[in-house]
């Protein structure tokens, strides 16, 4: 692999690259900072290399073969890329930047995060922009370490297995409540596992997170509808006798926009954290270090904490 670039001192392609430009060993040679002796040597070590001319003298200039002209504009371009990726980082500028951050997300976390966050980078960062894409399963591993998305917003349980080569930042924990239409006066366990149920699956798993938990339990439910969406599904419930967990920062917002009641889900399932996961050799560390902070930040502003696991004593949603 490579057998022509393992015998060519690549230090000769700037050489060729400056001649062609310039059509002068004088000026190539002080852009390079040589000497012209020592810019003709390199030229000439060149020619013997490509079995080629290269370039020949006309009056004070020197004019290009046309192998030269094949090769000059696929050298340039490689030069150019090689430059690019080679540079020094520079630092990040909230301010001037207009990079494009590809994050992973589900319905949930852009629902907690992105309101209060689109908000205030709007104000220190207004050249930024953002991509969303669908979290195609918990926590897009393979798309970060593939570079495919900066970053991930997904949750984990306590006794989920941390990846070695991501990190995680903890945002808030939050825990699972039950909405159901407006008539319903209580919610017991038997209530729950006699009732059908509305399961939001966004990586398009089999059964839903609090299934597993049930079966532990050895306890089952019955699944009427699946959706990979949150968007529709607290109206579904509002119109029906389906019940539906939901994680209850979501609950609290939605029952003010939909006819539904909030119960505490009737059997224990433990409060799952909420997350940024990011690949430790991500080649935008310093901006992404910088969204995370403000991520961070933003979740303070709500008032969201780590510790954070709302009890809620009353039915949201019910008419005064």
């Amino acid at each position: 692999m490579h057998h022509v670039l393992r015998r060519l001192d690549l230090n000769l392609l700037p050489v060729f690259d400056a001649v062609y430009r310039h059509r002068s060993v004088r000026l190539a040679a002080g852009e390079l900072a040589m000497s012209t002796s020592a810019l003709s040597h390199a030229l000439t070590r060149l020619r013997e290399f490509l079995k080629d001319p290269l370039f020949y003298r006309q009056g004070h200039r020197m004019c290009p073969s046309v192998f030269a002209h094949q090769l000059a504009p696929h050298i340039a371009a490689s030069l150019a890329v090689l430059n690019q990726h080679l540079s020094p980082v520079k630092p990040f500028e909230p301010l001037t930047s207009t990079q494009s951050f590809r994050i992973a997300v589900t319905d949930y976390t852009a629902f907690c995060i992105f309101p209060e966050l689109i908000k205030e980078v709007e104000k220190t960062a207004p050249g930024i922009n953002f991509e969303l894409c669908h979290l195609p399963h918990n926590p897009a591993l393979n798309e970060l370490l593939a570079g495919e998305v900066d970053l991930a917003l997904s949750f984990s349980e306590p006794d989920d297995v941390r990846h070695q080569d991501l990190d995680e930042v903890d945002l808030f924990s939050d825990e699972f409540v039950v909405i159901s239409n407006i008539h319903r006066a209580s919610l017991t366990l038997e209530d729950y596992l006699a009732a059908g149920h509305l399961v939001v699956t966004p990586w398009n798993e089999k059964q839903g997170l609090l299934d597993t938990h049930l079966a532990r339990l050895g306890l089952t439910r019955r699944i009427t509808l699946k959706t990979p969406s949150m968007l529709s599904s607290p109206h579904i419930v509002a119109e029906s006798e389906l019940l539906m967990a939901i994680p209850s920062y979501v609950a609290g917002r939605i029952a003010r926009l939909a006819k539904v009641k909030v119960f505490p889900l009737p059997f224990f399932a433990p409060a799952f954290t909420v997350k940024i996961y990011s690949h430790q050799r991500s080649g935008k560390k310093s901006s992404a270090d910088w969204l995370k902070k403000n991520i961070f930040q933003s979740i303070q502003r709500q008032n969201l904490t780590l510790n954070h696991v709302p009890v809620l004593q009353m039915p949201i949603g019910q008419p005064q």
